[in-house]
């Protein structure tokens, strides 16, 4: 396995898509034993995927991530624990122990407080994020038990909502999902759903908002004048942006609503408050 982690100077390197730097760390049997700086090679979300899938990554760790970036490295088959910061090395080492969480999940917006667009410009379209799709963004939940807990799985799965609409698949990507059961690394449903599998068994599960994505919090949709927001003038409804908390966190959250003086932005994930099913088929456990 090869996890890279967004570098600079030791530390966790806090957005994503102007990362100059990755440090590679080359993990056998749940242990580093290699690791390496490599550069960026260029800017973009684009070309930084396309770099970390050149170099067969497995995992990325990092702070703020934009959308864009996401699903660059969903087509790659990248998993991506998002909202790290501080030592990359001990992020990683907190990974392998399986105690990694993402601080990108817990938001903690300050109402009253005053909030600014993060180093990003708003309009540029590259800023703002949610946490991974197919759950790549590290979900802390309760501990589960299981024969593959702590083992690295590659399931293929197919996801749908109730009404049967695919919301994704990596059988369309052709190739399977790579995460270390219990890990903390998916969706506790998936996870536990995982955990008791055999190698080549398919299941269907159906898993209530708690077992995916939680439930909408209205305590994360924040709605705020334009003139104190300079940049957000720029803005549509859709966009994706880092706002800051009070201690300088980006908070990766979505406008939902616009009109000539207010703005509303939404720290929710997509799938927040939604049902979800999955088809999951256990392609291989080492």
């Amino acid at each position: 396995m090869k996890i890279a982690v967004t570098y600079e100077n030791g530390e966790i390197f806090q957005h994503f898509g102007h990362t100059e730097q990755f440090k590679i760390y080359e993990v056998e049997d749940g242990k580093i034993v290699s690791s390496q700086v490599i550069g960026s090679n260029g800017s973009g979300h684009g070309a930084l995927a396309e770099l970390l899938g050149n170099n067969a990554i497995d995992v990325v760790i990092c702070g703020g991530i934009g959308g864009g970036a996401v699903a660059a490295l969903e087509q790659r088959g990248i998993e991506l624990c998002a909202g790290a910061s501080g030592s990359a090395d001990e992020a990683v080492a907190a990974y392998l122990r399986g105690e990694l969480t993402s601080t990108g999940a817990n938001c903690d917006h300050h109402h009253g407080e005053e909030h600014s667009c993060g180093d990003h410009d708003c309009g540029s379209g590259e800023c703002g994020s949610d946490c991974g799709s197919g759950c790549a963004g590290c979900h802390s939940g309760p501990t589960i038990e299981g024969k593959n807990v702590g083992k690295t799985c590659k399931t293929h799965y197919r996801g749908t909502f109730n009404d049967g609409t695919q919301f994704d698949s990596s059988y369309d990507r052709g190739e399977p999902l790579e995460f270390v059961c219990g890990a903390g690394m998916m969706i506790p449903g998936y996870d536990a759903a995982v955990a008791n599998m055999d190698v080549g068994e398919v299941i269907n599960i159906h898993l209530m908002p708690s077992e995916a994505y939680g439930e909408a919090d209205p305590r994360a949709i924040l709605t705020v004048e334009i003139a104190r927001m300079p940049g957000a003038e720029g803005l549509h409804v859709g966009d994706q942006v880092y706002l800051q908390n009070v201690q300088g966190q980006p908070i990766p959250v979505r406008v939902t609503a616009m009109d000539d003086t207010m703005i509303t932005f939404d720290a929710n994930h997509e799938m927040a408050g939604k049902e979800l099913n999955f088809t999951i088929e256990l392609v291989e456990v080492r």
